[in-house]
Formats: C-alpha cells, structure tokens, sequence
C-alpha cells in the first residue's frame, strides 16, 4: 500500500476548498464562452465552437472531479496543470502535501522535457 502522502485535515480542507476553485473556473469560462459568442462570425461557427468548447470543458478537473482520498494528490495536480489553482492556494496545506506536489510536478516536468 502506497504511504499517505497527506494529513486528514488536508483533505477536509480540500473537500472545502474544492467548490470555490470550481465555481471561480466555470466563472472565468463562462466569460470565455460570452466572448466567443459576442466574437465576428457566422452563429452556426460560433455555436458548434461552442458546443466543442463546452464538450471538451466538461472532461477539465475545474468543472468536475472524481472525489477520493486517493485521487487527492494526483486533483491537486490536475488542478495546477489546467490553471484551475496555482501553488499559492495550496498555502493552508500541510508541508507534506506541498512538497509531494512539487515533486510530483517536478517528475512530470522532467517526463514532458525528455519527450520533447
């Protein structure tokens, strides 16, 4: 069994902290998607843009997640990856759960720059 790499309060936090970060991320693609539709164009373009848009924006862990303690770590890196959060709001978490995070996007940095 993998060892935990984070406190339970860690994850109350997170499940607290979890609908604030999405609501801000629905928010900011809403405002995305007024502007695509205010944006020149056909409204045929402009509504199958959209419904791609929305399609692929509903599968980004800002809008939903799989809710798990052991999902936690690997949220939370979604979370940076697809700028839903960033590290400063990770300030309230333990030290244990920041740095498994910045290892663990440390690791996933090195992986994307080997493939290059």
């Amino acid at each position: 069994m993998q060892e935990q790499r984070f406190t339970k309060r860690d994850w109350t936090l997170f499940r607290s902290k979890i609908g604030d970060w999405q609501e801000a991320h629905m928010d900011r693609l809403c405002k995305e998607y007024v502007e695509l539709l205010r944006s020149d164009g056909d409204p045929s373009e402009k509504f199958w843009k959209l419904d791609k848009r929305i399609k692929s924006d509903k599968r980004n862990p800002g809008v939903q997640l799989q809710m798990t303690r052991t999902n936690l770590i690997y949220n939370i890196v979604s979370l940076i990856n697809h700028d839903v959060i960033s590290i400063k709001d990770l300030e309230d978490f333990s030290d244990e759960l920041k740095e498994t995070v910045r290892v663990f996007l440390e690791r996933q940095s090195r992986n994307d720059s080997d493939e290059e």
